[in-house]
């Protein structure tokens, strides 16, 4: 496909629930360009299509303003039937999440170094008018060639730009990663992105987010009554994350504070840096008409009450200055607090779509377990490898590494990418179920509700609803029944198959299939079964299937049709 008579679009590299990105092709200047698409669902209306619509070109206007090695490049933007495509660099690289899902959290003088890229990125934004109020993991790029880049400014807003689109009440970010007074007021200023700088780069060091909870409204719930999880693994990068995740943003790092401090981690500077400063919001560029009306995967839509709906907005009176600040944090957690009880009363508990850092259920999901059992498959909330249960995810450094690919702390991903059959496919998926083509060549049918993910090389796909998730490997061992020996031999040794319960490691024709349960780390008993079919022309490639030991027989219908509707490449 050719638009604007310039871009051929060659690759879809992402997708998200409002758009896709392709790799595309500069016929003109002969170069690859990163093309972002806008592609609103069916069920939204009119008017939250014009919305979309207007967030698409305010990202644009807001990354054309920007000069920086840090900042993805704006080349162009173009109309294609009455919507404005976004032409890109195009940044071969993987996200941060992308990073610490395959290689674990990261050594502090690396999160330092990349904290400085990000904090320069940050800066010309900020001089430029702009506030990004998206800074997470999932937005940073870590380029083939070392780079780092800070992406995505689709929630960014600046001075003279499209403020009027804004819908006052309601705040638009992934709740992981939003300050404090962001989530309780949708007050946008330059230390708010500052707070979500330190959230990301707590992120980065302990694998997963300060306020990392099962659910969005939990994860708000503690963001409003309490600290930030303890960092006990950021060693020099510590000072940093204490003066970036203060909860009063007067007493937050300022971008020169937060610069000596990270040059300190990153170069293991001995000498004490200088004193740092404060933010001063009085002198930052602020916004309080913060953004609405976009439900994609990415965000949770936060509805605020308002002014008078609690006692706790209250000013401090003259008299009684001592107590002004913890009656400003009392109004803090009862302005997220009421958010959250309108938000209940309102259905919204039900209505959210969270961010891709966030587990997210389907309560209609035929397959989803009963009430009273666990999510299985080793993510999610009450998962195995729940970060509410451990101290750190896999591959940390307290805890073992999962014996198998795709088992993860929380259930991460995108929508999987749709494809198409192959020609004259007879298979038939179920209803609700989609073609997956993927960049390796195979093909497979999957619940449309699934996220796909990469673990390394490895495809994961994973139900947010149960947790069960199915795995795709390519090549291996010439011997099947070898390769999967191996594995096991691997995994027992690290100390990843406590209680281990093999069920069966048999050759199957050409292929093999290993079928065992293990008790996972605080966890539940996990069942999992790893298959290599015996395919046509000696290629080798492995399925793999985890759940909860007790959702094992519910959930071996989907585990039969994936299995029967894969498709290795032709």
């Amino acid at each position: 496909m050719l638009i604007a008579g310039r871009y051929r679009l060659l690759d879809l590299v992402g997708r998200g629930g409002m758009g896709r990105v392709w790799r595309a092709r500069d016929e003109m200047l002969h170069r690859d360009v990163a093309v972002k698409e806008v592609v609103p669902p069916s069920w939204l209306a009119d008017h939250e299509r014009a919305e979309l619509r207007s967030r698409t070109l305010r990202e644009a206007r807001a990354a054309a303003r920007l000069i920086h090695p840090a900042v993805v490049r704006l080349y162009d933007v173009v109309p294609v039937e009455g919507s404005p495509w976004i032409v890109m660099e195009y940044v071969p690289s993987r996200t941060l999440q992308d990073v610490l899902d395959a290689e674990g959290p990261l050594e502090p003088a690396r999160a330092a170094g990349i904290g400085l890229a990000l904090l320069g990125a940050l800066h010309a934004a900020h001089t430029a008018g702009v506030l990004h109020r998206d800074v997470k993991p999932q937005n940073v790029l870590v380029a083939h060639d070392g780079r780092v880049m800070l992406t995505d400014f689709g929630l960014a807003t600046f001075d003279g730009g499209d403020g009027a689109m804004t819908r006052p009440g309601m705040v638009l970010g992934s709740p992981q990663y939003v300050a404090p007074e962001r989530a309780a007021e949708g007050v946008s200023t330059v230390a708010a992105d500052l707070w979500s700088l330190g959230a990301t780069l707590h992120a980065a060091v302990e694998g997963r987010s300060p306020y990392a909870r099962s659910t969005a409204m939990a994860t708000l719930s503690a963001l409003a009554a309490g600290p930030p999880d303890p960092a006990p693994h950021a060693g020099p990068l510590a000072p940093v994350l204490d003066g970036l995740l203060r909860r009063d943003p007067r007493h937050r790092l300022d971008h020169d504070g937060a610069r000596r401090l990270l040059t300190a981690a990153a170069t293991g500077s001995a000498s004490p840096p200088a004193e740092p400063r404060w933010a001063d919001p009085a002198a930052e560029l602020t916004d309080r008409s913060s953004v609405s009306g976009d439900t994609s995967d990415e965000d949770v839509t936060i509805p605020l009450p308002e002014p008078d709906q609690t006692a706790a907005n209250q000013a401090a009176s003259p008299g009684e200055p001592t107590r002004a600040p913890a009656r400003r944090t009392a109004r803090r957690a009862a302005l997220i607090a009421t958010a959250l009880l309108v938000a209940a009363a309102a259905g919204v508990g039900t209505a959210l779509t969270v961010a891709d850092d966030e587990p997210r259920g389907t309560a209609d999901r035929s397959s989803a377990p009963p009430p009273d059992r666990p999510p299985g498959g080793g993510g999610g909330p009450g998962g195995p490898f729940d970060p509410n249960r451990h101290g750190r995810p896999p591959g940390g450094r307290d805890v073992p590494p999962p014996p198998l690919p795709c088992v993860r702390p929380d259930v991460i991903g995108t929508a999987v990418p749709v494809g198409s059959p192959n020609p004259g496919e007879r298979f038939r998926p179920p209803a609700g179920w989609v073609w997956h083509a993927d960049t390796t060549g195979f093909r497979v049918s999957v619940p449309a509700t699934w996220r796909y993910s990469k673990d390394g090389t490895v495809a994961c796909f994973q139900d947010p609803a149960t947790g069960r998730a199915f795995s795709v490997a390519e090549g291996g061992d010439a011997d099947p029944l070898a390769r999967l020996r191996s594995a096991r031999d691997k995994a027992s040794g690290s100390g990843a198959l406590p209680e281990y319960d093999e069920i069966r490691l048999v050759a199957i024709g050409g292929g093999a299939d290993w079928e065992c349960r293990w008790n996972a780390p605080d966890g539940p008993k996990l069942h999992a079964r790893q298959q290599v079919p015996d395919t046509a022309g000696g290629d080798r490639w492995t399925l793999g299937w985890i759940t909860d030991d007790r959702d094992w027989a519910a959930a071996g219908g989907d585990w039969t049709t994936l299995r029967e509707s894969f498709r290795p490449p032709r």
